[in-house]
């Protein structure tokens, strides 16, 4: 695989591999994307717009330079971003790896922070050297000023050129709560909405507040996703009990969609509507209950989104699909080409109880 270096969200050329529930691969345009959804089944995107949620700045105590990366949100509320849990750089930049970035000056609680117009202090140290709670100075109202401000998109340094903000926001995008793009969603169009609608296939959307993807440490990548909050409107859900009630497949555009209906799911009484934080980690030991295929991005073994895979595919199908993907020189990461990735074993008894649950 290489990597996808420019910021084309549809680009003509974009490949897809699909791999089916037996482990089957097949390879496509990803335009052709409809060409394996049926009548009935139900698409479920998140429509998150993206943050700029990269801060550059000086650790006061020292002078030294940081940069800090917003990671999580320590409100419930998704547009509270007076709290949050932030990773923290040294001096420099996207254009160093972030594998290769420095670690900060050692961070304290009570150290003041300066981040443009914003100012910050550290609430605490979270047991790593990169990753802290931070609070910011002032109202919420004053705290988005200063991003909108002085705040540019995370990226990382397979792109080369810096990010604007609508370079990391979907065709759908909504409310501003992601700190990373719900990159899946960079395939959509609403001409292929409307070829969905007229063959019967549905759509429907969430809100779920992406969180960042990589730290450049192995150890704290070991502890992604962190806690992401998310809201399923009551629209969601009745098209989800729609689809179930035809015996349609639930797809989901991006791991975060996953997340937020497999957190609703795993509370009990099925995927209901409101509000939630998604604090697990899905991997090979999680029994889905509601999805039943995911469209995502081309993502490296080891990451948390490969494996989160894990939960649709076992690994030897995984691997097979990887030497595909690596053997004709697919484009990872936002940017990158995508899978369609059937869940193994499809449940009918899953299907069943989340019919009952989702009209009681």
């Amino acid at each position: 695989m290489i990597a996808a270096d420019k910021p084309r969200q549809r680009a003509s050329s974009a490949r897809l591999l699909v791999i089916a529930a037996g482990g089957s691969l097949t390879h496509a345009a990803r335009t052709d994307l409809v060409d394996f959804l049926r009548r009935g089944d139900l698409v479920v995107a998140n429509d998150a717009a993206t943050l700029p949620a990269s801060l550059h700045g000086m650790h006061l105590p020292t002078g030294a330079a940081i940069e800090v990366r917003l990671a999580g949100r320590l409100a419930r509320d998704a547009g509270d971003l007076r709290r949050c849990i932030a990773v923290v750089f040294g001096a420099g930049d996207f254009r160093i790896r972030t594998e290769d970035r420095p670690l900060p000056p050692a961070l304290a609680a009570g150290d003041r922070l300066a981040l443009g117009p914003l100012a910050a202090m550290i609430e605490r140290g979270l047991d790593h050297p990169r990753l802290i709670a931070l609070r910011f100075d002032g109202s919420a109202t004053e705290v988005w000023t200063g991003l909108a401000r002085h705040g540019r998109p995370i990226q990382y340094a397979h792109m080369p050129m810096p990010l604007k903000l609508w370079d990391v926001w979907t065709p759908i995008a909504g409310p501003p709560v992601a700190f990373e793009p719900p990159s899946a969603g960079f395939a959509l169009d609403w001409r292929l909405l409307a070829v969905l609608r007229d063959r019967g296939i549905g759509f429907a959307t969430l809100t779920h507040a992406a969180g960042i993807s990589s730290t450049g440490d192995v150890d704290l990548d070991r502890r992604l996703p962190f806690p992401e909050p998310y809201f399923i409107p009551a629209s969601a859900v009745r098209a989800i009990r729609r689809s179930r009630g035809c015996s349609g497949r639930i797809v989901a555009v991006g791991t975060t969609v996953v997340r937020a209906l497999e957190h609703a799911a795993s509370l009990g009484g099925g995927v209901r509507p409101g509000a939630g934080i998604a604090r697990q980690r899905i991997d090979a030991r999680t029994k889905l209950r509601v999805v039943d295929a995911i469209l995502s991005g081309a993502h490296e073994p080891g990451s948390s989104h490969y494996d989160l895979l894990r939960a649709f595919a076992d690994d030897a199908t995984l691997r097979a699909a990887t030497a595909e993907l690596d053997a004709q020189h697919y484009r990872t990461h936002e940017f990158g080409d995508s899978l369609l990735v059937e869940r193994r074993r499809p449940c009918a008894s899953c299907w069943r109880e989340s019919v009952v649950r989702a009209a009681a």
